[in-house]
């Protein structure tokens, strides 16, 4: 049961960051934007069971929680620490997980599959830690063409500058290296 080490606030007042002594996963993201989508996570289903959480995003040792802004974050943080607290710790079924998550990468090019190792590295080094450290993370959907496809989870799901500035700061970055690039938040 993961022990919590402390709790952020985040650029987006509606979301909070729990860090914790242990990890949940390894290296696997889990981000719900309802109960429905979170019915086969026992966590998430019983933080979305706690009136006004509206998004669950966590990975390795934190975990953002997402209210709709009508709670008093004093009286909702403890309510959703007991089950975090009572969450498991990570196992070797998130270490499984982590290889079939990129399933999706077979059906590219070998080509297509070197862009996005570059542009992955890019995300790594330049944007990643800065999302993660706010809360949040982007999730590659897709390449197709000089389209790249991103999910933003976590506390960026649902703030404003995710959608506008963060963006295009994004596409202008990866711009450096693929120069056609266009990058949608899906």
């Amino acid at each position: 049961m993961p022990k919590i080490a402390d709790i952020e606030g985040t650029p987006n007042k509606n979301a909070l960051k729990f860090i914790l002594k242990e990890p949940l996963t390894w290296g696997i993201a889990c981000s719900y934007d309802n109960a429905e989508s979170a019915s086969d996570d026992p966590l998430a289903s019983a933080l979305f069971e706690i009136d006004h959480v509206t998004n669950v995003f966590y990975i390795d040792n934190w975990i953002t929680v997402t209210q709709d802004g009508e709670a008093n974050w004093q009286d909702l943080a403890r309510e959703v620490a007991d089950p975090i607290r009572a969450a498991p710790a990570a196992s070797e079924q998130t270490e499984k997980a982590v290889a079939a998550a990129g399933d999706w990468l077979n059906n590219l090019s070998p080509e297509d599959q070197q862009r996005l190792e570059r542009i992955n590295v890019m995300l790594d080094e330049e944007v990643r830690p800065y999302l993660q450290s706010d809360g949040g993370d982007l999730h590659i959907l897709g390449l197709q063409g000089n389209i790249l496809k991103i999910h933003y989870q976590g506390a960026c799901g649902t703030c404003p500058s995710s959608i506008t500035g963060t963006l295009r700061g994004i596409e202008h970055m990866l711009k450096t290296i693929e120069p056609d690039i266009q990058v949608i938040a899906c």
